[in-house]
């Protein structure tokens, strides 16, 4: 099937709002767990994860730490405006941004703008007796995106102000507020680097008893940080899937993960879509310095760059050329951006295996999954209703195994 006949109405199923998981289970690994095999659902419990990996694969986490992305600010009025950060302006850089003191600037969408007419926004509070503020100052404003200047008096880095004022930004489906239990449950075990406002929800499950369970089996372990941005949440609005937009997110890699993803090549389990992402977007940066001696990190990796790379090309071929650039270079890490779109007809180059959760209907998750099991998705799909299975960000898991 060629992508301009690949319709998203094609990729939907009646999601009832009942299966919906509104919290997290009281314990992370008693969710359930979808093993898909040899083209077979089975209904397991994720406790049990040790026992249906594939020998010897090589699991990858994505270590990113989901940010108190969402600041509540009251007018004098009593008007609720909500602004929600999305990605650093000045500084750009995620790590200088969480550091800087004093003011930033940021990208930010603006719950209920049309009561922001002008002027700046103030949130007072206090620490140890002392009075404080927070403003916010409309700058820009490009589509539903505005840029936003924060100012701030206390003694803190902006990283610090969010910890301290934030609040963690759960998915809009839930349609409810954050409460205590989302600052440490919407927040992988594992999770590093501050720089999401979407928790890489694979990750939920994993305890730190069933990470060593996992090594005492002989599953070596890498880690990769992509940064999930709100775009995971936008619906796909166009029939035509090729009219979908994706959204940029920042993503980092060490030289030893590289060395690593081809030891195990053909053994690689990635832990949700936004390592699948990472990964395969690898692939194009490879093909890039095979073409050019370079892979041009500054550029995102474009949304249908991976699908011009030639098909006699092998995952390993472009790693390769990645990892020996790195290391002419005296590269330790790399960071960039991808936009890719994992869509059906896609051939996976790196990724062999995927631990994912239930996504929404007319999703760009569900057309990866339909990349990567094809077809089977449907039954897939019907086997986790039919078996009481929790559904999206809080619900339960799936280790989808393509038949080879």
């Amino acid at each position: 099937m060629k992508r301009d006949d690949i319709k998203i109405s094609d990729y939907d199923y009646d999601l009832p709002e009942a299966r919906i998981a509104k919290f997290p289970l009281a314990q992370r690994d008693r969710s359930k767990l979808l093993l898909y095999r040899a083209g077979h659902p089975e209904a397991h419990c994720f406790h049990d994860l040790d026992q249906y990996l594939p020998e010897g694969s090589l699991l990858v986490f994505n270590n990113t730490k989901v940010i108190r992305a969402r600041l509540v600010f009251y007018k004098e009025s009593g008007a609720r405006i909500e602004i929600f950060c999305l990605e650093p302006a000045e500084p750009a850089d995620y790590e200088r941004a969480f550091a800087v003191e004093h003011s930033c600037t940021w990208h930010c969408i603006v719950g209920n703008l049309k009561k922001w007419k002008e002027g700046a926004l103030t949130i007072r509070f206090e620490e140890e007796g002392q009075p404080y503020t927070l403003t916010a100052e409309r700058l820009t404003q490009e589509g539903k995106e505005l840029l936003i200047r924060f100012r701030w008096d206390a003694p803190k880095s902006f990283g610090q102000l969010l910890e301290t004022l934030g609040r963690i930004p759960i998915p809009p489906y839930l349609r409810r507020e954050s409460e205590e239990v989302d600052n440490t449950r919407y927040q992988t075990v594992y999770s590093k680097f501050e720089g999401s406002v979407a928790a890489p929800t694979a990750g939920l499950h994993f305890t730190p008893e069933i990470l060593e369970r996992l090594r005492q089996a002989g599953h070596p372990m890498e880690e990769v940080t992509l940064h999930v941005g709100a775009g995971t949440f936008l619906p796909v609005k166009s029939d035509r899937v090729t009219e979908h937009a994706m959204h940029t997110e920042h993503f980092e890699i060490h030289a030893d993960t590289l060395r690593n993803l081809i030891r195990y090549a053909g053994r690689v389990t990635a832990v949700g879509t936004t390592s699948v992402r990472t990964l395969e977007s690898l692939t194009a940066l490879g093909y890039r310095t095979l073409q050019h001696g370079d892979p041009d990190a500054d550029r995102p990796v474009g949304q249908w760059e991976i699908y011009d790379l030639p098909d006699t090309l092998s995952g390993v071929e472009t790693l390769e050329a990645l990892a020996t650039w790195m290391a002419q270079n005296g590269r330790s890490t790399l960071k960039t951006a991808t936009r890719i779109m994992i869509m059906p007809g896609y051939r996976f180059r790196v990724v062999n295996a995927l631990i994912t959760n239930f996504h929404q209907p007319k999703s760009t998750l569900l057309l990866l999954v339909s990349a990567l099991i094809g077809e089977s998705w449907r039954e897939v799909y019907r086997f986790a209703l039919e078996h009481d299975f929790r559904f999206l960000s809080y619900g339960d898991s799936s280790l989808l195994i393509p038949d080879k």
